[in-house]
C-alpha cells in the first residue's frame, strides 16, 4: 500500500491574513492555503473564490464585515476546482460569475473532482457537510465582462488557458490590482493536473505585460509591490515551463511515466522543492506534463480511483 497522499497529513492550522492592496481593495491569503479577494465599491461588494465549503467561506464574510457592510452581490469563479467554488453558497450573491469554458468544465467533470478533492485535502474541507451541492455559474462570459461597482469598474478577463482551460482574472485597471487565481502562484507549487502546459506561458505573458503593482495570487502571500508582482509572475513561468519540456524530453526518448516522474522529481527538487504542496503536487503535475508531452490535449478526468491508482505506481 502506498503511502498517503502529502496533503492529507497536512492537518496544521493556518493563520489567516486580510491585506488592503487598493483603497477598498483586500487579498484573504492563509499561508499557502487557497486565497480569496475583495472588491468593494459604493454600490456592493464583489468576491473571488469562494473557498471549498460554506463553513470555510464564512471565515472570508467575517473579515469583509469587519471593513464593509455593503451586500455581496457579485462572487467570481476563476476556474472549476472543487476547493476554490464549493463554498459559494455561503455568500448569498446576487450573480455567480464564471467563463463559458470554466461551465463546460464543471458539466464535464464537476461530480469526479469534488470527490477527487475531498478525498486528497481533507484539512481544506472542513465543514464538508455543510456544501449543498455543485456550484454552478449564474453569469458566464467568452472573453471580457465589466461590471460597474459604483465607484469602481471591475475587468473579469478571459485572457488564455493555463491550470485549466477556463481561468479567469480580475483586474482593476485603475488600481492596477491584479487578482490572477491559479494562473500565478508564489511560493506554493502550481497545481497542473487539469493544465493545458503548452498554453500557460503564452497566457503568463499577458498578465506580465499588464505590469500590476498588486498581485493575489492563488496561493501564497498578497503581493504589494511591481516587482514581486513579476517575481511570482516569472516564478509560475519557470515551474510550468520545466514541468512540460522536461516531459517532452522524457517522451521523446521513450521513457515510462514512473521513469519520467523519477527524473523529473530529481531535476525540480533543488529548486521548488521548498514551495507549499510540492511533494504533493508532483505526482499529478507530471502525469498532466506526461500526458501532454504524449499528444493528450484535454486532460483525462480525475477521480478518487484514479488519483489513488496513479499515487501507488508514482510514490511506490
Amino acid at each position: 500500500m502506498a503511502k498517503q497522499f502529502a496533503s492529507q497529513a497536512d492537518l496544521t492550522e493556518k493563520n489567516i491574513s486580510f491585506v488592503e492592496l487598493a483603497p477598498g481593495v483586500y487579498g484573504y491569503t492563509a499561508e499557502g492555503d487557497p486565497n480569496s479577494g475583495v472588491v468593494i465599491g459604493s454600490e456592493g461588494v464583489l468576491v473571488i473564490e469562494a473557498q471549498a465549503t460554506p463553513l470555510m467561506a464564512r471565515a472570508v464574510i467575517e473579515q469583509i464585515r469587519k471593513v464593509t457592510d455593503k451586500p455581496i452581490h457579485y462572487l467570481v469563479l476563476t476556474h472549476y476546482h472543487a476547493v476554490r467554488v464549493l463554498g459559494a453558497s455561503a455568500y448569498g450573491a446576487r450573480a455567480i460569475i464564471a467563463s463559458q469554458k470554466t461551465l463546460e468544465m464543471i458539466e464535464e467533470r464537476g461530480q469526479q473532482d469534488w470527490a477527487s478533492e475531498l478525498q486528497r485535502f481533507p484539512r481544506l474541507f472542513r465543514g464538508a457537510d455543510t456544501i449543498p451541492g455543485l456550484t454552478w455559474p449564474t453569469m458566464t462570459f467568452e472573453r471580457r465582462l465589466t461590471l460597474d461597482l459604483g465607484n469602481r469598474k471591475v475587468e473579469i478577463l478571459h485572457v488564455g488557458e493555463g491550470h485549466t482551460r477556463g481561468d479567469t482574472i480580475v483586474w482593476l485597471p485603475e488600481d492596477r490590482v491584479l487578482f490572477a487565481g491559479d494562473l500565478v502562484e508564489y511560493g506554493a507549487t502550481p497545481y497542473c493536473g487539469d493544465a493545458q502546459l503548452k498554453n500557460w506561458g503564452p497566457t503568463l505573458q499577458v498578465l506580465s505585460a499588464l505590469k500590476p503593482q498588486a498581485l493575489v495570487p492563488g496561493r501564497g502571500n498578497a503581493l504589494t509591490s511591481a516587482e514581486t508582482c513579476q517575481e511570482a509572475i516569472f516564478g509560475t513561468f519557470r515551474y510550468t515551463q520545466m514541468l512540460y519540456q522536461e516531459a517532452l524530453m522524457s517522451v521523446t526518448r521513450g521513457a515510462s511515466l514512473k521513469q519520467c516522474y523519477d527524473q523529473l522529481k530529481a531535476r525540480m527538487t533543488p529548486e521548488f522543492g521548498h514551495w507549499v504542496i510540492f511533494e504533493h503536487c508532483m505526482p499529478f503535475n507530471v502525469a498532466r506534463a506526461y500526458d501532454e508531452a504524449s499528444g493528450i490535449e484535454h486532460p483525462r478526468i480525475w477521480t478518487d480511483q484514479r488519483d489513488m491508482e496513479m499515487w501507488e505506481a508514482l510514490e511506490k
